[in-house]
């Protein structure tokens, strides 16, 4: 009787052990850019399921803004969103930013990945952003790309009264430009690569400029991350792990790229993660938190948005820094992050 007890104590345990190490299932989303595929990265590499997650990837979305509304309407519990996070969160929706997926923690400008692309006869000139004045431009309003176009004219001594800006998703850009219905667009990439290969004619008007403070974040809703703290965890040592592995072999994720982003060709992936790879930093610093403060401060003057937020309430470093401190040989190619940026306890954001 005594054995037949311990035999069946055995069993029970083995099942619960069992199932303790069967990865946990997550949902996730991206959207359609090359600076989003630590994702397809962590699932075909493995990285996923070495940190003990059974992941699925939702359809890549042609902004951040319908990633969001996939968020919300608990169709993935993870995606990385940018800008459009601000809105969100104005809209009533209690998002918080976990860690990076593209951005810097060591300096205040981000924007390798971001480009202008003008067609041929619009007047406009290489490198000349005063050449702007009077044009039609497309942008994605309330993302990255409303930024980056904002601080384009910001540097050229403009002011978005002095062009015409046409709100346009990214995938529609380059037929945009084909069609003359713009002059001109500033966008992401792929897309600013495709339409210089696509659009006879176009040409890059300027590449990134450190005009702007990259913003793209993985974000969660709170009530997730409240219960699900460890998941959040393993998403992002695994998404950090994909980071390491891009930023040293950028022609083979370029290569992986090609099978998750519509439509990219091999030779666009590989020119576009030149740039990406600068850009591939997980971490969270102080730098992050002002990039955040900075677009809705942008936005709100502009009265794009309506009202502002306390930034400190809706990022949430828990996740990042305890992969850091468990992980640091993940984040050992970057440059350190400086003393005076490190998030540390106690830490409140001041803008």
């Amino acid at each position: 009787m005594v054995r037949r007890l311990v035999t069946a104590a055995a069993l029970a345990l083995s099942v619960v052990c069992a199932r303790a190490d069967e990865p946990v299932k997550m949902n996730v989303g991206m959207v359609s850019a090359i600076d989003m595929l630590a994702i397809p990265v962590a699932l075909e590499r493995g990285f996923f399921e070495k940190h003990g997650l059974d992941v699925t990837i939702a359809r890549p979305y042609p902004t951040g803004v319908d990633a969001l509304n996939a968020l919300q309407a608990g169709e993935t519990d993870i995606v990385q969103v940018g800008v459009p996070m601000i809105g969100a969160v104005l809209r009533g929706m209690d998002l918080v930013a976990l860690g990076n997926f593209s951005g810097s923690t060591t300096k205040a400008g981000s924007d390798a990945t971001m480009a202008l692309v003008a067609r041929e006869g619009s007047g406009i000139v290489a490198g000349d952003l005063k050449t702007l004045k009077g044009k039609k431009i497309a942008t994605s309003f309330g993302t990255i790309n409303h930024l980056y176009i904002l601080g384009l004219l910001q540097k050229a001594g403009l002011t978005p009264a002095d062009v015409a800006l046409v709100n346009t998703p990214p995938p529609d850009m380059t037929v945009a430009l084909l069609a003359k219905g713009v002059d001109a667009f500033a966008g992401w990439d792929p897309w600013p690569i495709i339409a210089q290969k696509d659009v006879p004619g176009a040409f890059q008007v300027i590449r990134g400029g450190d005009v702007i403070s990259y913003i793209g974040f993985a974000v969660a809703l709170r009530s997730w991350v409240d219960a699900h703290l460890g998941l959040a965890e393993k998403f992002l040592a695994a998404t950090s792990e994909a980071d390491q592995w891009m930023r040293k072999n950028p022609k083979q994720a370029a290569g992986i790229g090609t099978r998750w982003i519509p439509g990219l060709k091999r030779d666009v992936a590989e020119a576009a993660m030149q740039f990406n790879v600068q850009q591939l930093d997980r971490r969270l610093s102080r730098n992050n938190y002002r990039a955040l403060w900075t677009a809705e401060d942008t936005l709100a003057k502009l009265g794009t948005i309506k009202s502002t937020f306390d930034v400190n309430k809706h990022v949430d470093p828990r996740p990042i820094l305890a992969v850091m401190k468990a992980h640091p040989e993940l984040f050992s190619d970057l440059p350190p992050i400086p003393d005076d940026l490190a998030i540390k306890p106690g830490f409140v954001f001041q803008p």
